[in-house]
């Protein structure tokens, strides 16, 4: 596959590199404002640089464009993608509103390409175990569940980039950061049915929360609280997931949400248990996700399936943070279903899917 990268900042070589190690692929083209940030590209990888996307889509045999910009630009930079006909990889969130992620789906479904998600903690160890652990009914009736985010970004981390901590092109820590954990919550915990949220701006000088708090209602009934910053002082404290279950409690931690800090179940033995820790704690990171992501989106593209993580489960996130930041706005409880549905000639592209990834 010939992939080209649109933005190359921080994130992007991530992308480059996991390409560059792919047998049969390789980078024939790279796009950014900026020249002197694509100069990497060109000389370790080979890429021609191009400043003008549109330039660089026509003239470049491209099959595969993994965006990388701000996040409020993903939609414009998608929609041209599509209708040159290239797949796309999209880093996370996928946008910053409902209508630019419905733009995205519509302009992928007409143009019969391929979209895949950049929401790469659905492949760490853990969360692929936990998903089997749910998956054969093994902690019952789930109660509730806990999701958390405290790290630290200081300010010198906004003041990188004029985008940063910005309402048009970045979002808060819900949208930049929490929304990982997020995805794997909707991906336990089933279709959220309403919210209630409080945000607030504590210690950044940004526009957007540093620091927010809410509670969702599932379709099952059962509960979770969030709570995400970017507030804490020194460093990252905490990234984790718990599950409670009748039969079963489960929690993903560590400053990374890497490992299980607890596993308790009560159809499994001690033995069974502590090979479970003993699989995590040996290769917590696993195969990188970006890794299995863009090997995904090849596969799909060969075998003409659909990529593992959907346009639709990139929505569904940008959802649910959507919904804390208005609840929070209005400080009132938010129902899901009676705000970004989608209107009747968008109902197709956009079905909500809430299943657990299969790997």
């Amino acid at each position: 596959m010939n992939f080209a990268i649109i933005g190359c900042g921080f994130i992007s070589i991530k992308h480059a590199e996991t390409i560059k190690k792919i047998s049969g692929s390789k980078i024939v083209a790279v796009c950014d404002k900026n020249p002197a940030a694509m100069k990497r590209y060109e000389i370790e990888f080979g890429a021609t640089a191009y400043t003008n996307i549109e330039e660089m889509l026509a003239s470049e045999n491209i099959d595969i464009v993994n965006i990388c910009t701000p996040s409020g630009s993903h939609a414009n930079i998608a929609e041209l993608a599509a209708f040159y006909g290239k797949h796309i990889i999209v880093e996370k969130p996928m946008a910053l509103s409902l209508e630019d992620t419905d733009r995205i789906l519509q302009a992928t479904k007409t143009n019969n390409v391929k979209l895949a998600v950049v929401h790469p903690n659905r492949f760490r160890p853990a969360v692929m175990k936990l998903h089997e652990i749910m998956q054969e009914g093994h902690l019952g009736k789930i109660s509730h569940a806990l999701c958390v985010v405290n790290w630290n970004r200081g300010q010198h981390y906004y003041d990188q980039a004029p985008w940063r901590g910005t309402k048009e092109q970045d979002g808060g820590v819900l949208m930049n950061q929490a929304i990982h954990n997020l995805d794997l919550l909707l991906s336990f915990m089933g279709t959220p049915t309403e919210v209630f949220s409080m945000g607030a701006t504590r210690l950044r000088d940004i526009e957007v929360e540093d620091v927010s708090t809410g509670v969702i209602r599932f379709e099952s009934g059962a509960l979770a609280t969030v709570q995400a910053s970017t507030t804490v002082y020194p460093q990252n404290y905490e990234e984790s997931l718990t599950i409670f279950g009748e039969k079963g409690t489960v929690k993903i931690g560590g400053a990374h949400a890497l490992y299980f800090e607890t596993l308790e179940i009560e159809n499994l033995t001690e033995k069974e248990i502590g090979q479970m820790i003993s699989e995590v704690e040996s290769d917590p990171w696993g195969t990188p996700g970006h890794e299995r992501i863009i090997r995904d989106m090849i596969e799909a593209i060969n075998e003409d399936k659909a990529p593992v993580i959907s346009g639709e489960d990139g929505r569904n996130a940008v959802e649910i943070v959507l919904a804390f930041y208005e609840s929070a706005e209005k400080n009132r409880l938010v129902k899901i279903k009676e705000r970004g549905e989608p209107n009747d000639k968008n109902k197709s592209k956009t079905t909500k899917s809430y299943q657990a990834v299969r790997v």
